[in-house]
C-alpha cells in the first residue's frame, strides 16, 4: 500500500483573526496585536498540534483605513525571539521587505533569530506592495514592480552569501593558544552587483540550520520566477483547485529549470477555515462575520487590491468593471485573482467586496472538520498543493477548533504527523542542511 503524502501546514497569525470585522466580534479580545501573552498562547496552540511553523506578515505603511490588526502591532523579529522562548518545535517565520531593508540588516536578524531559536527560522521575501511605504524611507515613489522584483532576486542572493561567512567549525575559543578562531574559515562576501556593494562578513555564526528558510508569495510572473529560483516554501492565494493545480505545475516546472528539485519546494496556499460540528452552524458564524463589515471598510480594500482604483461611482449591486492589472503597480497576482473570480462566479462589486474583505482574496472554506480533512487531502492527492498556511478568520477561537477537531482526523488518516521528528524548521520540510560554499 502506497503511502500517503503528508500534509504541511502553517498558520497565520494576525491579531483577533483574518477577517477584516473580526475585531468587532464579542469574542474578540480587544487589545490582541498588542498583547503578549496573548500570542504565547496562541504559539503553544498551534505547536500542540504539530504545525509545522507560524508566520507573522507585515508591513512598513498604514493610515486611517488599514486594517485594524495592522494599525499598531509588534515588530516580527522581536515578538519572534520573545515566541522562541516559550516554543521548542514549531517554525518562527516571517515577512522582510527586500525593497526597504538592507541585506545586511536582514541577514544578521534571521541569523540570530535562528540561533535563538535553535533553529526555527523562516524568512518570506516580499518586495512590498503598499505605494505609500517609500513615503517612510525618504521616497517620493515606490520602486516599479519589475524593478522591484530584480532588487530581491540580487538581495536574497547577498543574504545567502552573507549566511556563509562562517565556517561551521571556525571558532575555535582556543583559551590555552590565543587563537579565537581559524582566519581560513572567515570569508568575506564582496559582493558589487546592480543594487548592492556589500562586503561582509557577517557578524554572526552560521546559524543552527546552515541558513533560514526561504518562502516567497509572489504569484506574479516575477514573483513565481523569483519563487521558483530562490524558495523552499511559496505562499499564493489559489480558490479553485484547477487554477492550484495550474499554479503547482507552473512553479515546480520553472524550479527544474533552475536546476532545482521540485520535491524541496512547498506551495502552501492560504485557507480561510469556518468551522462548526454542522454545515449549518458553520454557515450561520460565516454570516455573522460578514455581517459585521462595514460597507465602506469593505469597498476600500477592495479598491486597494485594484491598484486604488475609485469605485464609488459605479453601483454596489452592478458588475466590476473592466480594468487593466498591467497598468497597475499593485500586486498583480492578486489584482487578477479577484478580476477572475468577478467574471468567473458573476459577483456584484458588494458580493467581491465582502469576499475580499473576509478573506483578502484566500480560499474561504465554510463547514465541518471531516469537510475540510477531506479538502485538504483532495487538494494535496490531486498536486494542487503541498499543503496549507491556516488563517484563521477569528483568533482564538478558530485555531484552536483547527488544532482540536481538524488536526486529530489528519492524523488518523496518516496524512499528518502525530509528533514531531527534529526540532528544526528544515527538518519539519524535509530540507537538507545546506552546506558552506567556501567549505572544502
Amino acid at each position: 500500500m502506497t503511502k500517503k503524502k503528508e500534509i504541511k501546514l502553517g498558520v497565520f497569525l494576525a491579531g483577533t483573526g483574518h477577517h477584516v470585522a473580526s475585531w468587532r466580534h464579542p469574542e474578540a479580545p480587544a487589545d490582541a496585536s498588542m498583547n503578549l501573552d496573548y500570542f504565547k498562547e496562541l504559539a503553544q496552540t498551534a505547536e500542540r498540534g504539530k504545525l509545522d511553523m507560524l508566520f507573522l506578515a507585515d508591513s512598513l505603511s498604514i493610515d486611517g483605513k488599514s486594517h485594524p490588526n495592522v494599525l499598531t502591532r509588534f515588530e516580527p523579529f522581536t515578538l519572534l525571539s520573545a515566541l522562541a522562548q516559550v516554543t521548542a518545535h514549531i517554525g518562527l517565520t516571517a515577512t522582510a521587505s527586500t525593497t526597504y531593508s538592507e541585506p545586511f540588516h536582514i541577514a544578521r536578524q534571521f541569523a540570530s533569530l535562528d540561533h535563538l531559536s535553535n533553529g526555527r527560522a523562516g524568512w518570506n521575501v516580499v518586495t512590498s506592495s503598499i505605494e505609500s511605504t517609500a513615503l517612510n524611507f525618504s521616497g517620493e515613489e515606490h520602486l516599479e514592480h519589475r524593478l522591484r522584483y530584480q532588487r530581491a532576486e540580487e538581495f536574497v542572493e547577498v543574504v545567502k552569501g552573507l549566511w556563509d561567512s562562517w565556517e561551521e567549525d571556525a571558532f575555535i575559543r582556543d583559551k590555552e593558544s590565543g587563537e579565537f578562531f581559524d582566519k581560513e574559515k572567515m570569508h568575506e562576501l564582496n559582493h558589487k552587483g546592480t543594487y548592492f556593494s556589500v562586503r561582509g562578513p557577517l557578524n554572526v555564526s552560521r546559524s543552527p540550520q546552515g541558513r533560514p528558510v526561504i518562502i516567497q508569495a509572489g504569484s506574479s510572473g516575477d514573483g513565481k520566477a523569483l519563487a521558483a529560483k530562490t524558495a523552499e516554501v511559496i505562499f499564493t492565494a489559489q480558490n479553485h483547485m484547477e487554477s492550484a493545480r495550474e499554479f503547482y505545475q507552473s512553479i515546480k516546472e520553472q524550479a527544474v529549470s533552475f536546476g532545482r528539485d521540485p520535491e524541496k519546494i512547498a506551495i502552501m496556499p492560504g485557507i480561510f477555515p469556518i468551522i462548526g460540528d454542522t454545515e449549518e452552524e458553520a454557515k450561520t458564524k460565516y454570516e455573522e462575520l460578514q455581517d459585521l463589515i462595514i460597507p465602506s471598510v469593505g469597498l476600500n480594500i477592495l479598491q486597494n487590491y485594484l491598484g486604488g482604483i475609485d469605485l464609488s461611482s459605479y453601483p454596489l449591486d452592478g458588475p466590476l468593471p473592466e480594468l487593466d492589472a498591467e497598468a497597475s503597480n499593485a500586486v498583480k497576482s492578486r489584482f487578477k485573482l479577484v478580476q477572475d473570480m468577478a467574471k468567473r462566479d458573476n459577483m456584484t462589486i458588494r458580493e467581491l467586496y465582502k469576499y475580499v474583505a473576509g478573506s483578502r482574496g484566500h480560499h474561504i472554506f465554510v463547514g465541518t472538520p471531516e469537510q475540510l480533512a477531506d479538502k485538504m487531502e483532495e487538494w494535496v492527492e490531486n498536486q494542487a498543493c503541498d499543503g496549507f498556511n491556516i488563517m484563521p478568520p477569528l483568533l482564538p477561537e478558530g485555531l484552536n477548533l483547527f488544532v482540536d477537531k481538524v488536526i486529530p482526523i489528519l492524523q488518523d488518516r496518516g496524512v499528518f504527523r502525530k509528533e514531531y521528528e527534529g526540532t528544526t524548521l528544515r527538518k519539519h520540510f524535509g530540507l537538507e542542511k545546506p552546506a558552506n560554499r567556501y567549505a572544502e
